[in-house]
């Protein structure tokens, strides 16, 4: 296997409570192919499959105690890996947190801790820790998220991990009629049905917004113009505050009253400006639809 070829892996591990969940959801929005507790006896035979594959090229693993393994097994675990490999292994991502927060988070979710089934919860936080600690010292990133909220750990893991062939956060551009009803995935819904409308003129209703004619039709019009401009202003201005709070995805759908003409033109042009910023998918859930009164 070539440095070009090599597969990329990532053990995430931890206290119990510090927030491996939110740590295996952020690498699936980086493209890893994620499996959680996963029993270390496994893991060696997994990893074969992985590269006998040849389709994969990222993964994260999350082992922790409900998987009533001992972390000796871990141990040995990477090092077969390593010797699979012939290469490094990857990294050990180890999550940590204070008791204090900790036994708050326990009491918020009303768990009991994977070592005190039926005892304190510091008590296994206390046991847990003791037994962690050499995964602890092997790792090769440590994050406390004593102070840190889910949103900040999803950053720091987003800063140690993400690639600039990798980008988290892209737009979906639907058109719809509103006469077929709301799409219920939107973010925002924008009613474009007080533009002038093709589908009175008989040479262009049989058409749609992706014909050229409708479309030069729908944007010559003054009042598409200043809308447009102003939206896309609008879109510009928050998206980037999206991304800052962690959404992966946004939903804008434009809608028009049969989801043929004017919200399909509209979301052409909406997915080529915004296309040159982010990755941006077009869809138009109605254009294929016909009904006799708009």
């Amino acid at each position: 296997m070539t440095d070009n070829e090599k597969i990329q892996l990532v053990i995430i591990s931890g206290m119990s409570g510090a927030g491996k969940t939110v740590a295996m959801q952020a690498f699936e929005d980086l493209g890893y192919f994620c499996i959680d507790n996963m029993p270390p006896s496994l893991m060696t035979k997994f990893w074969e499959l992985v590269q006998e594959s040849g389709n994969i090229k990222k993964v994260a693993v999350v082992i922790d105690l409900r998987s009533r393994a001992f972390y000796d097994e871990i141990m040995q675990m990477t090092k077969d890996i390593a010797d699979l490999t012939l290469s490094d292994l990857g990294q050990v991502v180890f999550l940590e947190a204070d008791d204090e927060t900790l036994v708050s988070r326990y009491k918020e979710t009303r768990r009991s801790h994977p070592l005190a089934r039926n005892g304190r919860v510091v008590d296994g936080i206390k046991a847990e820790r003791k037994l962690l600690a050499p995964l602890k010292q092997a790792a090769q990133l440590v994050l406390n998220t004593s102070k840190l909220t889910p949103r900040n750990l999803r950053e720091e893991i987003f800063h140690s991990f993400e690639t600039g062939d990798t980008e988290t956060f892209h737009i979906e551009l639907m058109s719809f009629g509103f006469k077929y009803g709301l799409p219920i995935d939107a973010d925002i819904v924008m009613d474009v049905r007080f533009l002038p409308n093709p589908y009175y003129l008989p040479e262009l209703r049989p058409q749609t917004g992706k014909d050229k004619p409708v479309y030069d039709y729908v944007m010559e019009q003054p009042e598409t113009e200043q809308f447009y401009q102003q939206f896309l202003g609008l879109l510009q201005t928050t998206l980037p505050g999206y991304k800052r709070e962690g959404k992966t995805n946004l939903t804008v759908a434009i809608g028009c009253t049969g989801g043929q003409h004017r919200s399909v033109a509209l979301a052409e042009r909406l997915g080529n400006d915004l296309g040159e910023q982010y990755p941006v998918h077009v869809t138009h859930r109605d254009i294929e639809k016909r009904k006799d009164s708009h």
